[in-house]
């Protein structure tokens, strides 16, 4: 995993155009949203731009045309959907995929969130041949990865793919919402807000609640007892934190 040399607030085609230059044409950015929230599923995106010699655009053609696509969390949500549909539109192949509450449950966040990426890779309608990633590894998979820590701001593949995953579970929990008005899923989004925990003592925990997790797991000991410890669900403090 390599660390960036220094900060940058824009992200580039610097790795993109690094890869081009070896000979690789079908560059997928991957990301992920949720890891840290306490209700919902994590979604994963994997997005291909339109590099290299195959497509229209040079680097500084895409650039433009991508132009204001950052991190999904240093965006205003309406931002966040006016360059969701950019993306939507331009890129050459868009993939989503979905770790489940109950997959988070049975078998850990860090492995839910790795089977939404390889879901979302494997949506993509033409298959890459080398992976940008966030700060994580996907084993298994023979393709070139490289791992860049604080990728979704320092590189545009990632950041797109931050931005389609963060537009498409917002999306989702806004839904939940309607479902469960008094959780205030469509403010929070599921994470621990003081509005959220509050909710969940007055309330209980909905079916969306990853129970494993330790503020979840503790509270919901007050409402159903017996139920979590037949479980057997759990993961540590350290294991959900993004």
């Amino acid at each position: 995993m390599r660390a960036p040399t220094k900060s940058k607030q824009v992200p580039t085609l610097e790795e993109e155009v690094a890869l081009l230059s070896q000979g690789y044409s079908f560059i997928a950015g991957v990301d992920e949203a949720g890891r840290g929230s306490l209700a919902g599923p994590v979604v994963a995106a994997a997005v291909i731009l339109p590099l290299g010699i195959p497509f229209r655009f040079d680097p500084d053609e895409c650039l433009a045309c991508f132009e204001g696509v950052r991190d999904s969390k240093q965006l205003p949500a309406r931002e966040r959907d006016r360059l969701f549909e950019v993306i939507m539109q331009h890129a050459v192949a868009v993939g989503v995929g979905i770790g489940s509450v109950e997959m988070i449950d049975e078998r850990n966040i860090l492995l839910a969130t790795k089977y939404a990426m390889r879901e979302a890779l494997a949506q993509l309608t033409i298959p890459p041949q080398a992976l940008l990633l966030d700060a994580i590894h996907l084993p298994g998979i023979e393709l070139l990865q490289r791992s860049i820590i604080k990728g979704d701001a320092l590189c545009l593949s990632i950041a797109a793919a931050s931005i389609i995953a963060k537009v498409t579970r917002d999306r989702m929990m806004i839904q939940m919402h309607e479902h469960f008005p008094t959780y205030g899923f469509a403010q929070h989004k599921g994470y621990g807000t003081e509005y959220h925990l509050v909710a969940l003592r007055e309330h209980g925990a909905t079916p969306h609640h990853r129970r494993s997790f330790a503020p979840v797991r503790e509270l919901f000991g007050l409402f159903q007892e017996e139920d979590l410890n037949s479980s057997g669900l759990g993961v540590s403090s350290k294991e959900r934190l993004e």
